[in-house]
């Protein structure tokens, strides 16, 4: 009776097992090695005849110690592998893949599970490599170890395997690398050199008209290479450039081209510094310079791919056309990422533009944004923005659109530079927001946002300004979570505000924006942040804003405030996350109390001359320049004139000293805005604000809940 098991009987890797046992020579290494015939061991063999089927099949039996007992690599295209029995099958590994697959190993070998189908290189004698699709099975029983076969990557299957791992990224150095990665299994060594323009994300012309400039953007095997030779990020010298671009646009049409050996390729290049910068290596060696073209009239070429190996096996025109089918049908992919890269450039452009200065005299800030991964490569909706107000106080504004992409982003580009002109006219929080609500509405509409992945309505924003003098902050928020304020005792706690819908929810009543003023002494820190911050599956979203507090309550005076949030971010939001996260903090330092002063005055025709004794004093006080102390008092008798002239009530005067000059304000009860008008020689009046616009470097006016400041700065 047959002893073989049925099919029903043992599992399928037990027959495959199995199979790949009577598969293996008993005899355990080939002939060559057991003769120790080391010119048949370098022999490189003959390609396989028209017609006939090259064998891509190998198994090596390991025993429990990792060590090869017998193996089948005796088909050419595993010539030069040293599998020979009796030597430890971690020999066969690339340094850097041992721990890992040593670990597959052993975990097959405890568990019986099979480990099917990886791509894995393995070295050969001379130190290249072969690319080839390897399964780990326990040995069919009663033998003890495994079986490991190793199946050559078959041509047509590699086409298809590469190509579909190349177009899985957006990123043009990581394209770049997939093809590197691809074409070394044609060759020792394989690189990719992409016009500048195309690494950039800049258009390219059809015709490179000898001034092509290439960048190294891919190189593999990762090893350390000679020195002058070009690695990733590396510019190709100019001649190099030149000579590959005109080698592939010959005849205005792109073209492999093929350098037999070391000797060729110096006579090509001629420049022994171009030869080291091109060449991997001391040996003989040829190669095939491949084109990435992109189809068209006439075809633009985005770059180079070069494939290298030893000069005693030559490319075979199978292989060749096996390389440009490849790269033919990748070349899109690089263009790809390339339209990626220009749209994100030109996101990360917008983006740094809007990143918070590092603060003032009166005020320090620090900021983080951290997009979400790994969709939106870097460009996102969220946004943080503080810049200082022409009057002396600093705006700190936080927002959120809904979604990611370049619509998110130019959305919120739109939204944070309409916000800053609107503060920077002199509005209050409340009613820049009454005017964003407006633009929201205009921008979008819920169906066609939605359907680009992003939405402007439902935005949030959040608007605090900082009067460093009355040391307070004014806030207004639409839709968007509190701030935590900390307090220079450390007690922290997020804001009570009122909820409120986001910008443009038309669902909801129309109701005003509140406004709200905190006490914020010296040594204060506020913190405002978007939701990607505080959001935890986990938790609920008011656990994660006292998460936030109990971290920045311990921020100390001293602490570096950039570092503390980099610190406070990664503690609530480590990479990768699923939404944009963004930190504003501002520490609030304010003028010193003898660097301001403030006087209040009856609406009377001696106003004018009380106010210049009151500020003539002060002046003589801080020791202000003559010609500086003639102007401001000018200054201030024109303003408090006007006051007195068109306005009602009290008028107050306060004058600050910054480091930059003084700054003057002057304000009544009266809320129409004065204006600046070219006067007549022969006219009464109305130069009043003429003199002002040419004695300060800016003036401007800004309303308050009982009238408005007129305020000016004067330089010292």
């Amino acid at each position: 009776m047959d002893s073989t098991p049925s099919p029903s009987s043992s599992s399928a890797f037990e027959l495959v097992s199995r199979a790949l046992g009577r598969y293996i020579p008993q005899g355990g290494a080939s002939a060559a090695d057991a003769r120790g015939d080391r010119a048949a061991r370098r022999r490189v063999p003959d390609p396989p005849a028209p017609g006939q089927q090259e064998q891509i099949l190998g198994a090596v039996n390991l025993d429990t110690d990792l060590i090869i007992t017998r193996c089948n690599l005796d088909a050419p295209v595993f010539a030069g592998l040293d599998a020979g029995a009796g030597r430890p099958f971690v020999d066969l590994l690339p340094p850097g893949d041992v721990p890992t697959v040593t670990r597959r190993l052993r975990q097959v070998a405890e568990s019986g599970e099979a480990h099917v189908a990886r791509i894995q290189r393995l070295r050969r004698r001379d130190g290249s490599e072969l690319v080839v699709s390897m399964s780990i099975l326990p040995a069919a029983s009663p033998e003890e170890g495994l079986t490991v076969s190793v199946i050559a990557m078959a041509r047509r299957l590699h086409l298809y395997a590469a190509e579909t791992a190349i177009g899985t990224s957006l990123d043009i150095g990581e394209t770049a690398q997939s093809l590197a990665e691809s074409l070394l299994a044609w060759g020792d060594v394989a690189a990719v050199d992409l016009d500048f323009a195309v690494w950039t994300g800049e258009g390219v012309s059809g015709k490179a008209q000898g001034r092509i400039h290439l960048r190294r953007a891919a190189l593999v095997p990762d090893r350390v290479w000679p020195e002058g030779y070009m690695t990733p990020g590396d510019d190709l010298p100019g001649d190099a450039s030149r000579l590959l671009a005109q080698a592939v646009l010959r005849d205005d049409a792109p073209q492999t081209i093929v350098i037999p050996d070391r000797q060729a390729v110096e006579r090509v290049f001629g420049s022994p510094r171009v030869v080291r910068a091109l060449v991997p290596g001391g040996r003989s060696a040829g190669v095939a310079c491949i084109p990435l073209v992109l189809d068209g009239a006439p075809p633009v070429v985005l770059g180079v791919a070069e494939v290298w190996r030893r000069a005693d096996c030559p490319f075979r025109d199978s292989e060749l056309f096996d390389l440009q089918e490849l790269v033919a049908r990748t070349a899109h992919h690089v263009d790809l990422a390339r339209q990626h890269q220009r749209e994100h450039t030109q996101v990360l452009a917008l983006q740094r533009r809007l990143l918070p200065r590092s603060g003032g005299d009166t005020i320090e800030i620090a900021s983080v944004y951290q997009p979400a991964t790994p969709d939106s490569a870097g460009v996102g909706g969220d946004w943080v923005n503080s810049f200082p107000l022409p009057d002396g106080r600093t705006a700190l504004v936080v927002g959120d659109v809904v979604g990611h992409g370049l619509g998110a982003a130019a959305t919120m580009g739109q939204l944070s530079m309409e916000a800053r002109a609107l503060l920077s006219a002199g509005l209050a929080p409340d009613q820049v927001l009454e005017h964003l609500d407006e633009t929201v509405t205009l921008l979008d509409d819920a169906e066609s946002g939605l359907a680009a992945g992003y939405s402007a309505l439902g935005s949030t924003c959040c608007i605090a300004l900082y009067d460093p003098v009355g040391h307070h902050v004014t806030l207004s928020s639409a839709g968007h979570l509190p701030p935590i304020l900390v307090s220079p005792d450390g007690h922290a706690g997020a804001l009570s505000i009122r909820p409120h819908p986001g910008l443009g929810a038309e669902f909801a009543l129309r109701e005003p924006f509140d406004v709200y003023t905190i006490g914020v002494p010296p040594g204060s820190v506020l913190a405002l942040y978007t939701d990607g911050l505080v959001e935890d599956p986990a938790l609920s979203i008011d656990e994660g804003i006292d998460r936030l507090a109990d971290i920045v309550s311990t921020v100390h005076p001293w602490d570096a405030l950039q570092q503390t949030a980099r610190d406070v971010v990664s503690a609530l939001a480590p990479a990768p996350q699923r939404d944009d996260v963004t930190l504003l903090l501002a520490r609030m330092i304010g003028y010193r109390k003898g660097d301001t002063a403030t006087w209040r005055l009856p609406a009377r025709s001696d106003a004018p001359a009380h106010a210049r004794e009151r500020v003539a004093a002060l002046l003589r006080q801080w020791g202000t320049r003559d010609d500086t102390r003639d102007k401001t008092l000018l200054l201030v008798s024109e303003l408090v004139t006007n006051a007195v002239r068109f306005a009602t009530g009290p008028v107050t005067v306060r004058l600050i000293r910054s480091g930059h000059g003084l700054l003057c304000e002057v304000g009544d009860t009266g809320n129409g805005r004065p204006r600046l008008r070219r006067g007549d020689l022969l006219d009464n009046g109305g130069r009043g604000l003429s003199i002002v616009h040419r004695l300060t470097t800016r003036w401007g006016v800004r309303w308050t809940d009982t009238g408005k400041i007129v305020w000016a700065e004067v330089a010292r």
